[in-house]
């Protein structure tokens, strides 16, 4: 299962809007995909609930898990998906 670090590029961090947008790239991506702190438990990223929770700041890291067939494809739409800072745009 590939796994990677991020850090949050949205200028006020993940709340609403950009957790939205995540968590609708994941569903669409139809692959199994974890989020969490390095080192912290993880969670199903297709909860919106969940991965607002986090509470992930501004440039603060989290770490991206994807399994299933075209899981490194998925894993990297996801990562600049998460560096882009989604309040500018």
């Amino acid at each position: 299962m590939p796994a990677r670090t991020v850090a949050i590029g949205s200028s006020v961090g993940h709340h609403a809007r950009p957790a939205q947008l995540f968590v609708t790239a994941v569903q669409e991506s139809g692959l199994a995909v974890t989020i969490g702190r390095p080192g912290g438990a993880h969670m199903d990223a297709r909860s919106i609930l969940g991965v607002m929770a986090l509470g992930a700041k501004h440039a603060e890291e989290v770490e991206l898990s994807v399994e299933g067939d075209g899981a490194d494809a998925v894993l990297a739409d996801l990562v600049a998906l998460l560096e882009r800072d989604l309040d500018s745009e």
